[in-house]
């Protein structure tokens, strides 16, 4: 209940962001995202061999080393949640590349695409340690976005 002054309350209806889900959605939105990360650092290694200089390849590298401790986060955090481990990998392929431009240009809409996913996830969990940590990956996330960003810019 609010009060709006002069002692006349009124009642706020609950708002809900249309990106609100159950803990049990967060939980498959978990196990789907170790595939993911694990596509991605696959991925990665492919946009690592092409990279035109050194340095390029050190900024790649820096972000394939994100992902993978991204995908032990989420294995871990998904095992206390639920006592299950993550088992198996899905049979979808990551995207092949032979052009590093093209590359470039696909990992910065998955980090884009990611940070839409890991929203949904932070707001389907407890408050606490494991949305913490989803809120830490996020901002992985926008800073390898960020990092592709200069990428794209180096080989226009």
């Amino acid at each position: 209940m609010y009060h709006l002054g002069y002692g006349y309350p009124y009642y706020r209806i609950a708002f809900t962001p249309v990106w609100m889900i159950s803990q049990d959605q967060a939980l498959n939105l978990i196990k789907e995202s170790v595939q993911d990360e694990r596509n991605d650092e696959l991925f990665y290694d492919e946009l690592i061999k092409l990279a035109p200089s050194a340095e390029q390849a050190a900024i790649i590298s820096s972000i394939r080393n994100d992902e993978r401790g991204h995908n032990a986060m989420f294995r871990n955090m998904y095992k206390d949640l639920t006592g299950q481990e993550i088992h198996g990998i899905s049979n979808e392929q990551y995207p092949r590349m032979n052009n590093f431009k093209k590359g470039i240009e696909k990992a910065l809409q998955g980090e884009w695409d990611a940070v839409e996913r890991y929203r949904k996830i932070w707001f389907g969990l407890p408050t606490g340690i494991y949305r913490d940590t989803i809120l830490g990956i996020i901002l992985d996330e926008q800073k390898h976005a960020s990092k592709y960003n200069y990428l794209f810019a180096l080989n226009r």
